[in-house]
């Protein structure tokens, strides 16, 4: 999936070609491996530059772009006023003097900042990442608090964004850049090809749903700021009501299931994700279907069925987990990334001498670990690849609000 591998499966089926992706592990070896034969376009998010410009040629832009700097939000962000959480951040390029900014050696964003170095007239110190990182495994470790600071394209940090919301990605480092495929030097017909075809797309309609699916998509940090609007009134939401009622049918705690509301949608009605997920509880129409017919734009019938859908994933889980706050973690997970992940992460952790039945540095360790290869082609893992980091993320901030409500709002 992915923006560049939906334009080529267009371009593909548009000319009558087969499509074959290879992964490239290791970025360094990208531009050599083009050169060797490997392959025939490089669709990594390439920024145009000059020195890249020696090596290989570059198709018309198919979109353009500015690098930002991505940072960690303070602890328990959604606690902070506005100008709390922006006194904590990094605002100016200026500011990066003296600090450590981790990127690919071999990246635009490399070059960038020892460019930005020299404008600021003070030392910004670049530590190079292993080259088989990508920048999305750089933006991780900056959300997960092993690395302070590191450099994206604003469209990757924005997608990257929906999974890691405690990151901030507002401050630019660069202006806006074009970013292109490339292909070998002496190709005329083919380059000419694709910058026919590349410039046609890009007036159509179907080029710019696809640039929505993935790149401006909602948000959720303005929500989050704003998140505990009323807990000091003793109210979470409007919808409060309809969400106890709910959650006295299944046995839940309403504020943990206001606080999965909140992460779902910061209930928006109409929210609604690239996949078709919809309403407060983002749930999918023929998850909702389960259980009978309604508008999922329809408080009352969304968080119906978003609760006795999490009825059925805690009545699965219970054979398995007895301890109730333990097996709700499993639950909140299954609800975001789907039970048969979570059972393979399940198995993972038998295999490797993990606990199966608690979540944390567990199970859920297990599940980070499905996003590489040596774990997703493991036979326990049935259901293959996963960007384990939503679903972990996902169920620590929604605790973590939870508890934050616990000592707001009494039950």
């Amino acid at each position: 999936m992915g923006f560049e591998y939906e334009l080529l499966k267009w371009f593909a089926k548009e000319h009558q070609l087969t499509l074959e992706i290879k992964l490239v592990e290791d970025m360094d070896s990208v531009f050599s491996a083009l050169n060797n034969y490997e392959g025939d376009i490089i669709a990594a998010n390439l920024t145009v530059t000059k020195a890249r410009k020696e090596f290989v040629d570059f198709a018309e832009p198919h979109l353009t772009t500015k690098q930002v700097l991505v940072q960690r939000l303070p602890n328990e962000f959604w606690k902070l006023t506005y100008q709390q959480i922006q006194e904590s951040l990094i605002k100016e390029p200026l500011d990066l003097e003296n600090e450590t900014v981790v990127v690919r050696r071999n990246s635009s964003f490399y070059d960038r900042l020892k460019s930005l170095s020299d404008e600021i007239g003070g030392e910004i110190n670049i530590e190079p990442a292993e080259g088989n990182l990508q920048t999305e495994d750089l933006i991780a470790l900056v959300a997960d608090g092993t690395l302070k600071f590191t450099i994206a394209d604003e469209n990757i940090a924005k997608i990257n964004k929906k999974f890691h919301p405690n990151i901030d990605i507002n401050t630019p480092i660069s202006f806006e850049q074009k970013i292109a495929w490339a292909i070998r030097k002496g190709e005329p017909v083919f380059l000419d090809t694709l910058n026919h075809w590349i410039e046609n797309a890009k007036r159509t309609n179907d080029y710019h749903t696809i640039y929505t699916k993935y790149f401006r998509a909602r948000t959720v940090f303005a929500g989050k700021v704003q998140s505990n609007f009323n807990s000091k009134n003793g109210n979470l939401s409007v919808f409060d009501e309809i969400i106890k009622e709910n959650a006295d049918k299944i046995g839940w705690d309403w504020r943990l299931i206001a606080s999965m509301i909140f992460q779902e949608s910061q209930f928006d009605t109409s929210a609604e994700s690239w996949i078709g997920a919809q309403g407060l509880m983002q749930l999918l129409p023929e998850t909702a279907m389960e259980f009978g017919e309604g508008d999922l734009s329809d408080p009352s019938f969304n968080i119906y069925a978003g609760c006795q859908y999490l009825k059925k994933l805690d009545d699965y889980w219970s054979a398995k987990i007895e301890d109730s706050t333990e097996r709700k973690k499993f639950v909140l997970a299954s609800y975001n990334v789907g039970l048969g992940h979570v059972l393979d992460a399940e198995r993972l952790a038998i295999k490797y001498n993990k606990q199966s039945k608690v979540w944390d540095d567990s199970v859920e360790e297990m599940l980070l670990k499905k996003a590489k290869k040596e774990l997703y082609t493991d036979p326990e893992s049935k259901y293959g690849y996963c960007r384990g980091s939503e679903p972990v993320n996902y169920v620590k901030q929604v605790m973590e609000r939870y508890h934050h409500y616990q000592n707001l709002i009494p039950l």
